[in-house]
């Protein structure tokens, strides 16, 4: 049974009190990777010296009243698709270029740095953000901090998983067609996919650029805000959990497949009776162009990724994982005509999306209609176009297409105690009453708190 840190601004309240130190914060979440990094593959690469390093600094500066905000001292963890000087970028790749963006800092931790953030290390993901665990490979196999038997999702893996495991307060990780909402439903953290381009991209090994986000995993939604605030122009939102008036289209439709988890039903119904008790408005809607959008996302992903990876796939096969290969090889099967209309269907939706705005704030839907699946259910590699197996049970891809924001929220847990969520989308540019609306939902709820131990399985 092992203790876990609290969240993010607890822990920024704290070192402002003097109730602790960066550096003794920075050295626990480290010797709780030292405890369960062993099993639970949230590193490809740690920085504890670099980690201690900036942690004194940060510890220097507060005392001599330099306050950078809120991540100033505050453990981070960022996914290895990003770069960050003094680490290779794998992208959890054979064949990925480590000296990839020159070594330098993406654009986001260029702005961690300067927001005094502790970067702790680099971590897990699925190869370049695509494909399934492979053994075969020389590179962890990201576990569930509750069962390590089981798939914390992806392909942000390490980052949301880590966060759930007290092993930094914040991780970063980056979105295309589910990347952080969907680890972050599966490890019961929340995640916020921000607006398409509100946070730059710069320095990121690219899957699909006309749909890849990065955006941060949290313990909770007020935690999103504050790394939110580090990457970009972000102001905290108004602090009121009366929603009255508050308009939500909850959204059914194609969410609750007769093969989802039976718990999720009633969960979301659950959620959906805070909402409703802080004085929000229910009002059941459906989402245009679901399956179309969802099959333009694929297919965007598709051609933008084998643009970008045709040269070593030719070069280069043997050494990319059995589904990297399989889903990239996709994009050589959609013509061109097939590109542009995926395109049109992606305009078409956005202006439709749009217009469901002028009738409700925000719309409702569950993240996904499945806990985190065993990582023996994912063996044979499945297309991410396989409807009837995981991914059809994962509800993120439509979100990518759109452009909107949307952050991932727990809900609740499955009848073996496994996280759920809840999916919140807001129009474009509408991170502020996301958050608000998730900080009002999570202080009356409990789904988002640090978990108070990890039981590792015998």
């Amino acid at each position: 049974m092992i203790g876990q840190p609290g969240s993010l601004l607890a822990a920024a309240a704290a070192l402002r009190a003097g109730e602790i130190t960066s550096v003794a914060l920075t050295e626990s979440v480290l010797a709780a990777a030292d405890r369960l990094d062993g099993w639970l593959g949230v590193y490809l690469t740690r920085l504890d010296d670099q980690a201690l390093a900036a942690a004194a600094r940060a510890d220097r500066e507060l005392a001599a009243g330099l306050d950078r905000g809120p991540l100033h001292g505050i453990p981070v963890g960022v996914k290895d698709s990003i770069a960050l000087a003094g680490a290779p970028t794998t992208a959890q790749s054979l064949v990925a270029d480590p000296g990839f963006h020159g070594g330098r800092d993406a654009a986001v931790v260029a702005r961690l740095r300067a927001a005094g953030a502790v970067l702790t290390g680099k971590t897990t993901l699925m190869e370049f953000g695509i494909g399934l665990p492979d053994a075969a490979k020389p590179f962890p196999v990201p576990r569930h901090p509750l069962d390590p038997s089981r798939w914390p999702g992806g392909s942000s893996s390490g980052s949301a998983s880590g966060v759930a495991a007290g092993m930094f307060l914040a991780g970063i990780g980056s979105d295309t067609a589910g990347s952080i909402r969907m680890p972050a439903a599966f490890c019961g953290v929340t995640g916020l996919m921000p607006t398409f381009g509100r946070v730059p991209t710069a320095g990121c090994v690219p899957l699909g650029p006309s749909l890849d986000r990065v955006g941060p995993l949290a313990h909770g939604a007020l935690d999103c805000a504050a790394v939110l605030a580090a990457l970009t122009s972000f102001t905290m939102p108004r602090l009121d959990d009366d929603l009255t008036g508050l308009r939500i289209g909850v959204v059914r439709e194609q969410h609750f497949p007769a093969h989802g988890d039976p718990a999720v039903a009633p969960a979301f119904d659950a959620a959906l009776d805070v909402l409703a008790g802080l004085g929000a408005e229910l009002t059941e809607v459906r989402l245009p162009l679901w399956p179309e959008l969802i099959t333009a996302t694929l297919v965007t992903a598709d051609c933008e990724g084998l643009a970008y990876h045709r040269d070593r796939l030719r070069t280069r096969w043997p050494d990319y994982t059995v589904a990297a290969r399989g889903l990239l090889a996709n994009g050589a099967l959609v013509s061109g005509a097939d590109y542009v209309q995926a395109q049109r269907v992606r305009r078409a939706g956005r202006a439709a999306v749009a217009a469901l705005f002028d009738v409700v704030d925000v719309l409702a839907c569950p993240t996904a209609s499945t806990g985190a699946p065993p990582l023996s259910a994912l063996t044979t590699p499945a297309g991410h176009q396989d409807n009837d197996g995981l991914f059809g049970l994962v509800h993120t891809p439509y979100w990518n297409s759109v452009r909107n924001p949307v952050l991932a929220l727990p809900m609740g847990r499955t009848a073996e105690g496994l996280p759920l969520s809840l999916q919140l989308a807001g129009p474009d540019f509408g991170e502020q009453l996301l958050i608000q609306i998730g900080a009002a939902f999570q202080e009356h709820t409990g789904w988002h708190r640090p978990l108070s131990t990890v039981e590792v399985a015998a």
